[in-house]
């Protein structure tokens, strides 16, 4: 090795650095001459000389010294040679080098070793060896769960029947139905409707502890409702009491009775003052009654200072009043009472029949916000309730107009909402006064109304039929629809009639379509029985003039042409019949023998002048039969059946 000369050539290519992500490779600059110089440099040991003696003259004693075998001091001497540290290094690396170079060599010829991975056989597949596993597993499950039942189920017959009551138990039930946390060593519970979206300010805190009774207390065997709950719930002392909402249609004018009254309160709460010995599940309803009511006037007294309208809403103290029509006002009063002495009335005098349609509209209103307060259309934040209708969504694929845009950012408030409820409830029950009345007066005929079960808050249906008893198949037939503050007529045969809120316009208008009835009727009796129909009109100007709509007429011949038949109806004048005959032989004889008179042939059948026929003295059960009676006689030949 001695021999061999080895030279020291640097690599042509930089050392790699670093490789980016995108694939770039950043090298290591080469140094330099002086660099390269200046590196080997700092790896000689300046500090100690190879010989001490370097540059002196030697003595015969240190040439006997020399002269001595070099192997008692080779052991001791460092190299002499400054590059033999860099030469070991660059063997190792020769034979690393070179036991590489072998190892690939075997590794591409594939003579000696493998390096793909070891296969490993495929079990065999077994498929009732998985049916049996998964069955096994299924049992396992099965039975963790039949015993967990059967546990649960023992402990609930337990509880059952367990007379003694249990602070843990009674705990566990109110958990079930009321949230409660633990700050420390205090259970509290809400009874706000904050996850409801509510913004009332009210807290609807209570607190829970344990009834300090003694063992002796509870007796074993005594009835349900004489064994003391071993939880005190303490519930805020402005919370202690009843509260309620009613709801009132009323008149302006003094004197004059309640149209309708609803209360609105939470379902299950206690109608009068709360005992001390009342249950926990009791007092947290009627607690969380008193937060409903407060919350729900709250939010009608702040928008009715808000809401413009064009007679302005009042609210005084606990009271809410809004205008509905001429006369009308809406009263919402929040009734609160702390015990039966201290109870609150909003005003003197008896309380009108409760209403349950209003009280189930207000309801409905009351959880529809609290719905829209609490769930939002998607997408919106998890942790929010932030969003935007599905509709504004929709805005921009749709090209809504500037129009559409506003008219999506204006909302209904849930006064506006009960305003218009209660001008529809009082519409409607007009329309229904109207017509029991007009039923009731108008004896001759029938009036039946048939109103519709698929209505809604806001708007109502009901079918009029105006009939003859006996004479059926002829009925004057017209639907109304009821809406906010007016009704809508459609006809039989289509046509529309808008009339307003008023009720002496309904009033008018089946007046009107009973006098048209009468006209119609006699019509249809007359191509049955053979008469001729002459002249009919439905605006006559002759006569006394009606109130309010107009006079009908028909005129009716015989068939032997000898008798006519004239009747006028009108709304309020009522039905006449009045008959017109024809002259008799002997009368007509006496005028062709007259030298003074001259009469054509054509003149002979002239009719005289009209009789007016008293109907309530001829016989039949209503002017349909008593018309057909008359008829029928005046349809002889004799001249003297009149």
């Amino acid at each position: 090795m001695s021999g061999v000369q080895v030279s020291i050539e640097a690599l042509n290519e930089c050392q790699i650095q670093e490789v980016t992500l995108d694939g770039q490779e950043i090298y290591v600059q080469p140094l330099s001459m002086s660099d390269s110089l200046s590196k080997l440099a700092h790896k000689i040991d300046f500090h100690r000389d190879e010989c001490e003696t370097k540059g002196k003259p030697t003595s015969e004693g240190d040439k006997e010294e020399e002269e001595e075998p070099p192997a008692k001091n080779a052991v001791f001497q460092p190299s002499l040679w400054p590059w033999d540290n860099m030469r070991t290094k660059l063997k190792m690396a020769l034979t690393e080098t070179s036991v590489l170079l072998d190892v690939l060599k075997i590794v591409k010829e594939k003579h000696y070793m493998v390096l793909d991975s070891v296969s490993i056989d495929q079990p065999e597949a077994k498929p009732g060896f998985f049916a049996v596993a998964k069955k096994r597993a299924l049992n396992s499950a099965v039975s963790i769960l039949s015993n967990g039942a059967e546990r649960l189920r023992k402990s609930q017959e337990q509880a059952a029947k367990r007379t003694t009551p249990n602070f843990h138990y009674e705990l566990l039930k109110l958990r079930s139905k009321w949230r409660l946390k633990k700050v420390g060593t205090t259970i509290l519970g809400d009874l706000s409707f904050k996850s409801a979206g509510s913004r009332f300010w009210q807290s609807g805190t209570f607190e829970v502890t344990k009834n300090d009774l003694m063992p002796s207390d509870f007796k074993e065997g005594a009835p349900a409702h004489t064994v003391r709950s071993p939880l005190q719930v303490h519930i805020p002392s402005e919370l202690e009491s009843v509260a309620y909402i009613q709801v009132s249609i009323r008149h302006t004018q003094e004197g004059c009775e309640d149209l309708a009254s609803a209360d609105l309160q939470l379902p299950n709460s206690l109608p009068g003052s709360i005992p001390s010995d009342t249950p926990w599940q009791r007092r947290l309803e009627t607690a969380q009654n008193v937060i409903f009511c407060k919350e729900v006037f709250v939010q009608l007294a702040r928008e009715a200072v808000q809401v413009k309208s064009p007679l302005p809403h009042l609210v005084i103290g606990n009271q809410v009043f809004s205008h509905l029509f001429p006369g009308m006002q809406l009263c919402i009063a929040l009734c609160h009472s702390i015990d039966k002495s201290r109870q609150s009335s909003i005003r003197p005098g008896p309380k009108p029949d409760h209403n349950q349609v209003l009280e189930h509209s207000l309801h409905q209103l009351v959880r529809e916000l609290h719905f829209k307060n609490s769930y939002h259309p998607m997408p919106h934040p998890v942790s929010a309730l932030l969003g935007v209708s599905k509709k504004r969504r929709n805005a921009g694929p749709q090209a809504f107009s500037r129009t559409e845009l506003l008219d999506m950012t204006h909302s209904e408030s849930m006064l506006e909402q009960i305003i218009r409820q209660a001008r529809h409830f009082v519409v409607r029950t007009r329309t229904l006064d109207i017509l029991d009345k007009l039923s009731e007066e108008i004896t001759d005929l029938q009036i039946a109304s048939h109103w519709c079960n698929l209505s809604s808050a806001l708007e109502s249906m009901v079918k009029v039929n105006i009939t003859f008893n006996g004479y059926e198949t002829f009925k004057a037939l017209f639907a109304l629809h009821i809406c906010v503050d007016k009704i809508r007529v459609v006809m039989k045969d289509g046509r529309v009639i808008n009339l307003s809120y008023e009720p002496q316009e309904l009033n008018d208008f089946i007046l009107t379509q009973v006098a048209h009835h009468h006209i119609c009727i006699v019509q249809a009796l007359a191509k049955l029985m053979g008469w001729q129909l002459l002249t009919s009109n439905s605006h006559i100007g002759v006569g006394e003039m009606e109130p309010v709509g107009n006079v009908q007429s028909i005129m009716l011949a015989s068939p032997l042409g000898n008798r006519v038949i004239a009747v006028r109806s009108g709304p309020f004048s009522g039905v006449h019949v009045h008959v017109q005959k024809t002259p008799d032989v002997d009368t007509i004889r006496e005028l062709h023998e007259s030298k003074h008179v001259s009469l054509a042939e054509k003149w002979e059948m002239l009719g005289g002048p009209f009789h007016k026929v008293h109907l309530d003295k001829l016989e039949g059960r209503n002017f349909v039969n008593k018309m057909e009676l008359l008829m029928a006689c005046l349809s002889s030949e004799r001249t003297d059946t009149f």
